[in-house]
């Protein structure tokens, strides 16, 4: 499809840039796509009850059908840039949502644990690809002066996503079913996939993109180690896997179970809780960067920052372990808060390397963040199975604290040894404040090559 409207003269302040024609062809397709892919990232802890129930899970089975998930989404980070440098976001988009939607339909259709897993697998590996394609298309067609705010609007697609996976599907769930709602979100991200390949139209980098196939592959290898080998990644890698991972593990699922097994929550405040922290999720890196940024300009080092940060949310997960007398809306609102904490992350990334190895950085973290999630979300399940539900179906309380003391013990070992390598990263203090540093961050991801 040619490149038609990005050149028509003086559209927008002599760019031809057309804002409508712009929101219709580039950013709704890619945008609906984001959305899609964080219903499916949450929406397990929604329709756990029922799978439960209707397949005789186990909390270790259902932890492991769930953290699939992050499994192959982690699988596709390191070369998902070199593809789309290769062969541009449109058509990337368009196969990998063409495959997360094939992964729901098997979803919706299965019976058998086996073949939901391979489905729930699919899933993870169509929807990787989500952000990282709709941020490069909108740095290849949006003024440079406007992309950081069209990017955070592009980002609030996905806590809208996260939303729209607690009450809503619940809902749906109760008028239609688990099977016939997958079937549904199959479709729809079937839809999706067509019209990011329909109508988004190509971009016109093609030459360019050819003659870097050659040096590609090597280019990303070399980057991904030169990042792996350094120490001031190494100070910061693991205690941002840690946090992250156990934001996307316990959201997705475990506070879920958590809430039914522990607090017995019915169904209905169950699904009011979930929505709260979606809601918590979309304003909690607008908040984390906002707060930054002001200690920033007090002279407050980044890497201090996210140090105290991690510390607070380590607070919160001691709090729900210990059971502490505290509003469960004020725990669990906190908790999603705090799992914003990736804007941190990839700031941070931003100072310690330069412009031509950031998109690998950000690559290469992402590998550890949603690595974390996956191991952390299966063994929370295996621990919980070490207890025999009761009677009544629930799991018992000790059940619960001694699987979520599994990512706090994680999370402070990390954070000691953030603490610990201090020295080894002294030079990665100084740069551009914080939000500016992470929507650059974010730009690049998708730039390895």
């Amino acid at each position: 499809m040619a490149d038609t409207y990005s050149r028509v003269p003086g559209d927008f302040h002599g760019t031809g840039f057309r804002p409508r024609v712009f929101a219709v062809r580039v950013f709704l397709p890619f945008a609906a796509g984001y959305f899609l892919s964080y219903v499916f990232r949450t929406v397990d802890g929604t329709i756990a009850n029922a799978l439960v129930r209707d397949l005789g899970l186990s909390a270790g089975t259902l932890g492991t059908l769930t953290s699939l998930y992050f499994l192959t989404f982690a699988a596709l980070q390191l070369p998902l840039g070199a593809l789309i440098d290769r062969y541009g976001p449109r058509r990337v988009n368009a196969v990998l949502l063409a495959v997360a939607g094939a992964g729901a339909v098997l979803f919706g259709l299965s019976r058998e644990v086996a073949v939901l897993m391979l489905a729930r697998a699919l899933i993870g590996l169509g929807t990787a690809g989500a952000l990282m394609t709709g941020l490069k298309a909108l740095a290849l067609r949006m003024p440079k002066e406007r992309l950081a705010a069209i990017n955070g609007i592009f980002v609030m697609f996905g806590g809208m996503g996260a939303a729209a996976a607690t009450a809503p599907a619940w809902l749906a769930m109760r008028l239609v079913g688990w099977h016939a709602l997958f079937l549904g979100l199959g479709a729809a991200t079937a839809l999706v996939a067509l019209a990011v390949y329909a109508v988004v139209p190509e971009h016109g980098a093609a030459g360019t993109a050819a003659a870097a196939r050659g040096s590609c592959a090597r280019a990303l290898l070399e980057g991904v180690r030169r990042v792996y080998g350094d120490a001031a990644f190494w100070r910061l890698a693991p205690l941002s896997a840690c946090v992250i991972g156990t934001a996307f593990a316990v959201q997705s699922l475990w506070a879920a179970r958590w809430m039914v097994d522990v607090s017995r929550f019915g169904s209905t405040s169950v699904m009011a809780y979930l929505g709260l922290m979606g809601g918590a999720l979309m304003l909690g890196a607008v908040l984390i960067g906002t707060i930054a940024s002001a200690l920033r300009r007090r002279g407050v080092a980044p890497m201090t920052i996210f140090g105290c940060a991690a510390a607070v949310f380590l607070l919160v997960q001691a709090t729900l372990i210990l059971r502490v007398a505290a509003p469960a809306a004020v725990v669990w609102a906190g908790f999603a808060v705090f799992a914003g904490m990736t804007v941190l992350s990839y700031a941070i990334l931003a100072e310690m390397f330069p412009q031509e190895l950031l998109g690998r950085a950000n690559g290469a973290l992402n590998v550890m963040h949603l690595g974390m999630a996956f191991a952390i979300q299966a063994a929370m399940g295996g621990i919980v199975d070490v207890w025999a539900p009761g009677a009544d179906g629930h799991y018992p309380v000790a059940a619960y604290q001694a699987a979520f003391l599994l990512p706090f013990v994680l999370g402070s070992g990390a954070l000691a040894w953030f603490v610990y390598a201090r020295p080894a990263a002294r030079g990665v203090e100084a740069a551009a404040p914080l939000p500016a540093a992470a929507l650059f961050a974010a730009e690049e991801a998708v730039d390895y090559c």
